[in-house]
């Protein structure tokens, strides 16, 4: 006779993996902009290696005209936003704050009604 013990094993549902692929995405894309942003902003331009025009409201208002250009923006604030929310949680934890769960809470739900204005400001 053959039997194997039958295994009842619960499978708990964790929204880990969607908060950790944000925060990887969102560390990534800011970790590859922000400097190429401070290189335009603080030294391009001061020292005239590029157009002041370049950044004039004129400008990025004409680039925002473009359904691509909105998404691009949109999804690396929305990243960042992300990885910005989840960083704030783990230095909340690592400062004594036990609270994790209203840790959570406060952070991401911060985290979602700014993307939600964001998402209307560039519709």
């Amino acid at each position: 006779m053959n039997t194997k013990p039958q295994l009842n094993v619960a499978l708990k549902v964790s929204h880990k993996p969607i908060i950790w692929s944000l925060f990887a995405a969102g560390g990534t894309i800011t970790a590859l902009l922000t400097p190429v942003l401070i290189l335009l902003v603080t030294l391009a331009v001061p020292l005239g290696l590029l157009d002041g025009q370049m950044l004039s409201y004129e400008h990025i208002q004409g680039l925002l005209d473009s359904a691509l250009i909105r998404l691009i923006v949109f999804g690396v604030v929305f990243l960042s936003l992300w990885h910005c929310a989840h960083r704030m949680r783990i230095t909340v934890h690592d400062f004594g704050l036990r609270a994790d769960q209203l840790a959570a809470y406060v952070l991401y739900g911060i985290a979602a009604i700014a993307s939600a204005f964001l998402a209307v400001a560039l519709i």
